[in-house]
């Protein structure tokens, strides 16, 4: 859980996500929550490489609020694939 309840953006593809993913939240206002607490986008990176060695089969999914810069949402992702994660993926809200 990021901790946080973004506006997420909807597409036509989406999905339902598997348990025991780490969860990045990107608020409106472009705060970064990870496990119910506010980090720099400077500690993403740190964060990710903790989590990912606890559940090494886990994904990332960023839950990026549709009111967020895009510059927010491509710095997370960054920082969670220089933290070695590879599958990452963006939540989105299925279109009706």
């Amino acid at each position: 859980e990021s901790g946080i309840e973004v506006d997420r953006p909807h597409a036509q593809t989406a999905v339902k996500s598997v348990r025991g993913n780490i969860l990045i939240g990107i608020a409106a206002d472009n705060q970064i929550w990870v496990q119910n607490r506010v980090i720099d986008v400077r500690a993403v990176r740190a964060n990710i490489e903790r989590l990912h060695a606890d559940n090494p089969q886990g994904s990332v999914i960023i839950q990026a609020d549709k009111g967020s810069r895009t510059g927010t949402l491509v710095e997370v992702m960054d920082q969670v694939r220089l933290a070695g994660v590879e599958n990452v993926s963006i939540a989105a809200e299925k279109r009706p």
